[in-house]
């Protein structure tokens, strides 16, 4: 089976750090300066390695082999958050070029197709994923001519500065591909709390966000009476002490719930609130328990509207992103190759995060693998993963890929 080289995987994960690096994170926000120096690096490297290479007219780089499928496509993205860790996306895009080096530099696996992605603006600095959708063709053209930056920035005019408006884009081959894999790290603590080394995912998270309003009567903070007053903030208050009250009965270990945001108009501390505003985010494997939570928001809401004080309302405040499970065949191969490289010291597990292949699975059989994250800390300059960790998550992903190939070689007549 394929042997990876430690050395030159993490020579080429710290030469990508360096594009945008900024203290200990980098920052490299899709179609940014920084964002296309490390794509034009990565398309150099994809060469180097033997991959027919193109950036497409998205952004995307794809290194294809020159071998006859079956094949798989093995990556992830390498633009970053604002202020993004130095392995988020990069560790998966570089994963994939050592294991299309590792399988062609053994005489057992070079006949083996690996082509590999460098996906574009998973971040969501414009639309989340839309390398990945425009791969597989469900990039929405409205979507797309709308989409902005939070400083307002049209993701046409980056292309267009970009240089890539009149680029073609590259779309799924049909028929060529097994399946996609994509190694990541955790973002989380669950691996590195239970002393593990790799994650086998299970599957991705639906995600749903909804923004509750409330609106009260403006007035004044020393005449008001407390039995007059139609105060908006107090009623955000009481709504979000419930959700923590009652969302906890039906959740499980791995359940999240996010109170991110809120306004208070006109936020004087004479003033009387009008206005309130929340914004409230659920994650979770089970689409059953992301309705619940609604119904759990919406009996919340009618209680307010009944006391006829306030005017609550609440509403989607994002496409709901659905859960996505991961192939069962994948994931088998991922765990006998964990179990090879660290017997006893793996797990399968959810993704509480959102990833690429939550779109792509829409079109092929998709699988992940993650390694611990130090402290569990991600989106952030302080992201980080122990380098032992980092050889041995991409030597599973390289055995991984080899017996998938291998297996689909005895299957196709």
């Amino acid at each position: 089976m394929p042997k990876i080289n430690a050395e030159r995987l993490l020579n080429d994960l710290k030469t990508l750090r360096s594009i945008g690096a900024v203290e200990t994170g980098v920052v490299r926000p899709a179609l940014s300066e920084k964002d296309l120096e490390a794509r034009r690096w990565l398309k150099k490297r994809f060469e180097e390695a033997g991959l027919d290479t193109t950036l497409d007219g998205v952004a995307n780089v794809l290194g294809r082999s020159r071998k006859n499928g079956p094949a798989l496509i093995v990556g992830s993205h390498s633009d970053t958050q604002p202020r993004g860790g130095w392995l988020d996306g990069a560790l998966g895009v570089i994963y994939g070029l050592e294991v299309a080096r590792a399988l062609a530099e053994d005489p057992e696996t070079s006949d083996l197709a690996v082509d590999v992605i460098s996906w574009q603006d998973e971040e969501s600095r414009f639309y989340g994923c839309i390398g990945s959708r425009s791969w597989i063709g469900t990039l929405d053209p409205e979507v797309e001519a709308n989409a902005t930056d939070r400083d307002g920035v049209k993701l046409t005019d980056a292309l267009k500065d970009a240089g890539l408006t009149d680029v073609p884009r590259l779309r799924m081959e049909e028929g060529r591909y097994v399946g996609y894999l994509e190694a990541h790290i955790e973002q989380g603590a669950w691996l590195e709390e239970a002393g593990e080394q790799i994650g086998v995912v299970t599957g991705i998270v639906g995600i749903r966000g909804m923004t509750l309003k409330f609106v009260g009567e403006q007035n004044h903070a020393g005449t008001t009476t407390m039995a007059r007053r139609k105060d908006a903030a107090t009623a955000l208050f009481r709504v979000a002490s419930r959700i923590h009250e009652e969302f906890p009965k039906h959740a499980k270990p791995t359940t999240v719930w996010t109170l991110g945001r809120v306004v208070i108009e006109p936020g004087a501390a004479s003033i009387v609130p009008g206005y309130a505003e929340l914004t409230l985010q659920f994650r979770d494997s089970e689409e059953a328990l992301l309705d619940k939570f609604e119904e759990i928001v919406a009996e919340l809401i009618a209680e307010v509207n009944a006391e006829g004080r306030i005017k609550a309302s609440a509403e989607r405040s994002r496409t709901p992103v659905p859960p996505s499970d991961m192939d069962e065949s994948f994931q088998d191969h991922l765990s006998a190759a964990a179990e090879k490289t660290s017997p006893g010291k793996w797990r399968r597990m959810p993704s509480a995060a959102g990833h690429d292949p939550m779109v792509l699975s829409e079109a092929l059989p998709c699988a992940m693998l993650f390694i611990p994250s130090i402290g569990g800390i991600s989106h952030d300059f302080a992201e980080d993963s122990h380098e032992e960790d980092i050889v041995a998550g991409c030597q599973v992903l390289a055995d991984a890929a080899a017996s998938i190939l291998k297996t689909s070689q005895k299957e196709t007549p």
